[in-house]
């Protein structure tokens, strides 16, 4: 759901980025108050363009009508000063003014060019696009200079009125152009670096709640593992201990659930440490894999018929240790949970050049396994941590089969290896 950005937001972004101050005391007014500027500029063109308007007075012309001329001339310019209000909205309508007061002049023989023109190529340039303000100048200088010579040629206006004319229209669009282009670029590029910024803000919270996020979900991996098969081994034993009436038995049985549950203790301390607040240094993950011949140990002192074999030997890369470590684990704990009847349990690892394969099968198996829980969804992440597959289904003769291939590097055999989970 997409939420509307608050001008708080848009405030604490910038305390953020530290944004300097805009320079000069004028400049930050006018970024204040751009109406107040809009309109203080078209009262000052207006005044500059009135004052030349005012003289034109041809003795050719009858008076009534050179009156009317000058009143249709100051109505003309006044509407063209007044688009100056909308020079930051569309920029294009002053210069469309300014091109129309141009042509007007030339008719009417007013000379020295007009001011509209130069604040209407800067607000092109600023407000629009440098591209634009060029494309603009050209069209418009060329729609000046063509109306002069037919003018000039037809002997409505001689040489000299028309120079006078043209040329202050083309200087001020020049100047005026060439400003804007410089303020408007400068502006233009200042707006994406500022944007940019605030992408790499943006990303930098995400990417810090992505790593929060995996790390929770790693916490939370580590913490089913231990919790999950030391409090079966736990409950196991707890439950051999008060059935038997030997009591060496009953005190080994308790002694292990202790040791086991001691252990668990240790590896949680030394994972959970990561959330302590203090400057210590801690490990970010545990700093020996789990062993698989201790999670058969452990299994075998609760009394389940758990059997390793390991054929073949090779040297893995830690992750991948750390992976096998608690496949095996979960594989054997779902063992115990699952099929508390089991006559056998086996694991066997298979240690190839490239790649270990890890097999956990047992029977007994009561009812089906679920897949909902956190330990099948926790094997399918570790082994696609180190770019692995793990399958966990039902096999022949009411057996239940774990399989995970590993590569003994951690990096995947074939770019377009993907992870899968089966679960029966």
């Amino acid at each position: 759901m997409s939420r509307t950005r608050s001008r708080s937001d848009s405030i604490r972004e910038d305390e953020e980025l530290r944004l300097p101050r805009a320079p000069g005391v004028l400049r930050r007014f006018w970024a204040r108050h751009p109406v107040f500027a809009d309109v203080l500029l078209a009262l000052i063109c207006l005044l500059l363009s009135l004052a030349p308007a005012a003289r034109v007075n041809d003795p050719a012309i009858p008076e009534p009508v050179s009156i009317g001329l000058n009143v249709l001339a100051t109505i003309i310019i006044v509407a063209s000063c007044a688009t100056l209000l909308w020079r930051r909205r569309v920029p294009l309508l002053p210069f469309l003014a300014a091109m129309v007061l141009g042509t007007l002049a030339l008719l009417v023989g007013l000379q020295g060019g007009s001011p509209l023109l130069l604040f209407a190529s800067y607000g092109l340039a600023v407000y629009s696009s440098s591209r634009a303000a060029w494309r603009c100048f050209g069209i418009g200088a060329t729609w000046l200079v063509g109306i002069a010579l037919m003018l000039t040629l037809r002997g409505m206006i001689d040489l000299q009125d028309a120079l006078n004319t043209v040329l202050p229209d083309i200087v001020l669009g020049l100047i005026g152009t060439l400003i804007g282009v410089n303020v408007g670029g400068r502006k233009r590029y200042i707006a994406a670096v500022i944007d940019r910024s605030r992408q790499l803000l943006v990303e930098r919270d995400q990417q810090a709640q992505l790593a929060a996020a995996a790390e929770r979900a790693r916490i939370a991996r580590e913490m089913h593992d231990i919790v999950s098969h030391s409090l079966t081994v736990v409950v196991a034993l707890s439950e051999g201990a008060a059935a038997t009436p030997d009591s060496v038995q009953a005190r080994r049985a308790a002694t292990a659930a202790a040791e086991t549950a001691r252990a668990a203790l240790t590896e949680m301390r030394s994972m959970l440490g990561v959330l302590r607040d203090d400057d210590s240094p801690l490990p970010l993950a545990p700093v020996h894999p789990v062993l698989p011949a201790d999670t058969v140990e452990a299994a075998q002192r609760a009394g389940f018929p758990v059997t390793l074999t390991v054929a073949g030997q090779a040297e893995v890369a830690p992750a991948v240790a750390h992976a096998i470590g608690r496949i095996v684990q979960e594989g054997v704990t779902n063992a115990m949970r699952h099929a508390p009847t089991a006559s056998a349990v086996t694991v066997r690892l298979d240690y190839a050049p490239d790649t270990v394969t890890i097999e956990i099968v047992n029977d007994g198996v009561s009812g089906g396994a679920g897949s909902g829980g956190f330990g099948v969804r926790g094997l399918a992440e570790r082994a696609m941590h180190v770019h692995g597959t793990v399958r966990s289904e039902a096999v022949d003769g009411g057996r239940w089969m774990l399989h995970a291939v590993l590569p003994v590097d951690g990096r995947p055999a074939d770019p377009r290896i993907e992870t899968t989970e089966e679960t029966g």
